[in-house]
């Protein structure tokens, strides 16, 4: 995959969820990585943003979809912080428990 098409896949994912998050009072957004850092309430999300395609009806990632490398395999197997795998801002919205009428 060329490294043009793999960065434009992933701003078409996080151009939308980030834009909603910025619109929120007291939400920070960090960008410039494939995955977003959400700042909230003094506490910092991890969250990484997958196509729907590549989730199964549970959240987890399909083994033949997988979208993440080794190196993220192993980084979530020992992180210890907050990290997320997502497809929605509404996953997002709900995981740091804002409502949005």
């Amino acid at each position: 995959m060329s490294r043009r098409y793999r960065r434009a896949n992933i701003d078409t994912a996080q151009k939308p969820i980030c834009a909603v998050l910025q619109s929120i009072p007291g939400v920070t957004v960090a960008l410039g990585h494939n995955d977003v850092l959400v700042g909230y309430q003094g506490r910092t999300y991890w969250y990484e943003i997958k196509s729907r395609r590549a989730l199964r009806k549970d959240g987890t990632l399909g083994l033949k979809d997988r979208k993440t490398t080794d190196k993220q395999q192993a980084l979530l197997a020992a992180w210890r912080g907050h990290y997320r795998i997502v497809s929605t801002v509404e996953e997002i919205l709900r995981d740091l428990g804002i409502e949005i009428s």
